[in-house]
Parts: structure tokens; C-alpha cells; sequence
């Protein structure tokens, strides 16, 4: 039986790695960049149980693609690019873009202070 998942928010910090890989497409590639990282994120998703879910975007300008994507902890990294096809698929990005990534831990978590305005 196949397991389901729910995406969503804690409002505590929780121990949860995050991937911020910006894309700077060459000019005019902004859509086959975007295509090519969300070919990588499903390979991902289908095959790695380090893989908590993934935000992906274009931005208006037309320059660059974002995946901001929650994964267990940064051993993850190694193990993602220790699988080949997951190597190849993400070196595509190569020929239509330049790219770069981070990591980030949860430190804070900051949510709306603002009261309830009643009428």
C-alpha cells in the first residue's frame, strides 16, 4: 500500500535541512532550465527516502529558476549525487544555464504578530 504524504509548517523550528539551488538560465532558456531541474526533483522524489518535498519557481524576469527543497539532513547531498542518473539529469542543466546551491538549517521561524482586526 502506497504511503501518503502531507507537506506543511511547524511553528517551531524543526531539524530539516534546505537546498537553495538558483538557476541563472542563458538567455531564452529560462523554461528548459525549468523543465530540466523538475525532471531532477521527480527522479528525486520518486527514489529518495532523504526527499521531503521541493518548492520550485520561475522568476518574471524571465533569468532564473529556484528550487528551495526540504531534504532529512545534509547527508542527503552525497547521496543524491552519488547516484548517476541523478548526476547526469542534473549536469543537463549545464547547457542552459549557471548554477549554484546552499544549504541551510532551520533557525527560526518567523510567523504574522498581527492581531485579529474586529469590526
Amino acid at each position: 500500500m502506497p504511503k501518503e504524504y502531507a507537506a506543511g509548517f511547524n511553528i517551531a523550528p524543526a531539524p530539516t535541512t534546505f537546498i537553495v539551488n538558483v538557476i541563472h538560465a542563458h538567455p531564452g532558456k529560462q523554461d528548459e532550465a525549468f523543465r530540466i531541474i523538475q525532471d531532477v526533483v521527480h527522479y528525486v522524489a520518486e527514489r529518495k527516502e532523504g526527499f521531503l518535498w521541493s518548492n520550485l519557481s520561475k522568476s518574471t524576469d524571465g533569468k532564473t529558476v529556484v528550487n528551495i527543497e526540504a531534504i532529512q539532513d545534509e547527508s542527503n547531498i552525497g547521496e543524491f549525487f552519488a547516484d548517476l542518473v541523478f548526476l547526469e539529469k542534473f549536469r543537463m542543466l549545464d547547457s542552459v544555464s549557471t548554477s549554484e546551491f546552499h544549504a541551510y538549517t532551520v533557525d527560526d521561524l518567523v510567523l504574522p504578530k498581527r492581531a485579529n482586526a474586529e469590526g
